[in-house]
């Protein structure tokens, strides 16, 4: 059974950094796809960074391209994500998902989702 167990988040003062932690057991980081979606209060859910080994892309939203970095650790089961400069609109929820395998690309599952979700983080930004 895959289980993300996502870690990070809180308060921060806009332009300031947090990091989100996503650990991932019983799954192995091999044909897979993972990554990170939020959702604000009054908005859609939405995909943040996604990774794909099927296309070995990397997606970014508009909104975050140049402020949020998404990256892994293989030996440790972990993807992070990095956010920097971070703005009162990032404020959301943030939630960790993966699949395997991974048949399609990074941006089609920022799209349409993947398989396996974690609990969800809240990150709010103050200004």
């Amino acid at each position: 059974e895959v289980q993300l167990v996502q870690s990070g988040g809180g308060l921060v003062q806009a332009g300031g950094s947090l990091r989100l932690s996503c650990a991932a057991s019983g799954f192995t980081f091999d044909d897979y796809a993972i990554g990170w979606f939020r959702q604000a209060p009054g908005k859609e859910h939405e995909g943040v960074s996604c990774i794909s080994s099927s296309d070995g892309g990397t997606y970014y939203a508009d909104s975050v391209k140049g402020r949020f970095t998404i990256s892994s650790d293989n030996a440790k089961n972990t993807v992070y994500l990095q956010m920097n400069s971070l703005k009162p609109e990032d404020t959301a929820v943030y939630y960790c998902a993966a699949t395997e395998p991974a048949s399609y690309s990074s941006n089609y599952y920022c799209a349409y989702g993947m398989d396996y979700w974690g609990k969800g983080t809240l990150v709010t930004v103050s200004s």
